[in-house]
């Protein structure tokens, strides 16, 4: 019974090391996280976008594990955008890829609705990962028009460090 045991624990150590040198040959999609100044240069130009437009927003930027890096709201933005903006711009960063493209998987229907049962999927627009040098630094969100105002506003603060 022992020698089944010492066995399996055996096979089990050998089974893990071949998937971390697996798992380790993968490209790593992230950067260094934005910093303090790049991040405040992102939420400039995405709040230029809203208030060339009229539109009263709120723009988070994360690193890319999600965690807040810089925030700021145009005075007379709904309450509720504060929370909005940061969810996306953390979907967008964990999940490494604008929150456009889950609302689009959403809106197919059909196996896309699978989507709902992710914890920290934002399907809505305004979430955009935020790219230097071809690697995901953050991401950006925004809060407080439609969902398509959003996306335009949050691409701008985006393309401010490209």
């Amino acid at each position: 019974m022992l020698a089944r045991s010492a066995l399996k624990s055996v096979c089990a150590i050998v089974f893990m090391l071949c998937a971390a040198t697996v798992f380790a040959q993968l490209p790593n999609p992230y950067g260094a996280p934005i910093t303090g100044e790049n991040a405040k240069k992102v939420a400039a130009a995405a709040l230029a976008e809203a208030r060339k437009n009229n539109w009263n927003m709120a723009a988070a930027v994360v690193d890319p594990s999600g965690d807040l890096v810089y925030f700021e709201k145009l005075d007379g933005t709904q309450a509720a955008s504060v929370k909005i903006a940061i969810d996306k711009a953390r979907s967008a960063a964990r999940f490494k890829r604008p929150t456009r493209a889950l609302q689009d998987v959403l809106a197919a229907g059909g196996v896309g609705l699978r989507l709902l049962a992710l914890e920290g999927a934002v399907p809505v627009d305004g979430g955009v990962p935020l790219l230097m040098d071809g690697k995901i630094v953050g991401a950006i969100g925004l809060s407080g028009g439609t969902s398509d105002q959003d996306g335009q506003a949050a691409k701008a603060g985006a393309d401010a460090v490209k």
